[in-house]
């Protein structure tokens, strides 16, 4: 096993051709290790997003080597993509994405459907589900809907949602960007605990306090991660 969940060498993203490309990303080179807590910051339009993309193989790079916990990702197909993707990534995002008419368990439960736990019978899924709602605090929540739970609850769903396949990867967008200071504090405290429990973590945010609490911050800018000595001082973050 590969000490590294995420390498990836002189990535490139371009979008268009001739003399309308825009270069998302320029030979790019990152490493996270496993069981690491990583903050991705940058200003608007510094490649972050790109480059969460492709971390989380919802996109593909236009040229460059990226392996994901082993596996080289980098030449696969849209439908190779989604099924490294549900096997190995996490997602939280800032919006939380849960669905609105399914309680908080059954939106736990969900990506079990597309994974490598269909044979698991209904009440084992189940069961699991509540397990990982108990892991976040909601263990008196499993029949509430979404809209039943604060923004910070339903973040914790999402959380849930995003260890129920075990990923070797949790990626979270912003992911106290909609929460006010107290419900940001309890996310950030959930990531902590999971992160000491060897997960391996990485966090897009533009908020420098939550990015201080990684153990580590990349900075990118104009489609590279740069140096915070030479470089900090033009990254104004929006």
């Amino acid at each position: 096993m590969s000490e590294f969940v995420i390498e990836i060498h002189r990535m490139t993203k371009t979008y268009g051709e001739g003399d309308i490309a825009v270069h998302a990303l320029t030979e790019l080179d990152l490493q996270v290790e496993r069981g690491e807590f990583v903050a991705i910051m940058g200003p608007s339009g510094s490649g972050k997003s790109t480059l969460m993309n492709i971390i989380g193989c919802l996109d593909r790079a236009t040229s460059g080597l990226y392996i994901l916990d082993g596996e080289d990702v980098s030449q696969m197909n849209r439908d190779q993509l989604a099924s490294v993707r549900n096997r190995k990534v996490g997602f939280v995002f800032q919006s939380y994405n849960l669905l609105p008419r399914l309680s908080a368990r059954k939106n736990v439960m969900l990506p079990m459907m597309y994974n490598g736990f269909q044979n698991w019978s209904e009440e084992k899924r189940s069961d699991r589900a509540a397990e990982l709602l108990e892991l976040v605090g909601l263990g008196d929540r499993l029949h509430h809907l979404p809209t039943e739970l604060s923004g910070g609850q339903q973040q914790r769903v999402a959380i849930a949602r995003a260890l129920i396949n075990d990923p070797s990867l949790i990626l979270a967008d912003e992911p106290t960007g909609n929460l006010d200071t107290r419900s940001s504090a309890e996310i950030m405290a959930i990531f902590h605990r999971l992160h000491q429990q060897g997960a391996t973590i990485v966090m897009v945010t533009h908020e420098h306090d939550r990015a201080l609490e990684a153990q580590r911050t990349v900075n990118v800018l104009d489609g590279r991660v740069v140096s915070p000595e030479s470089e900090m001082d033009r990254l104004v973050v929006s």
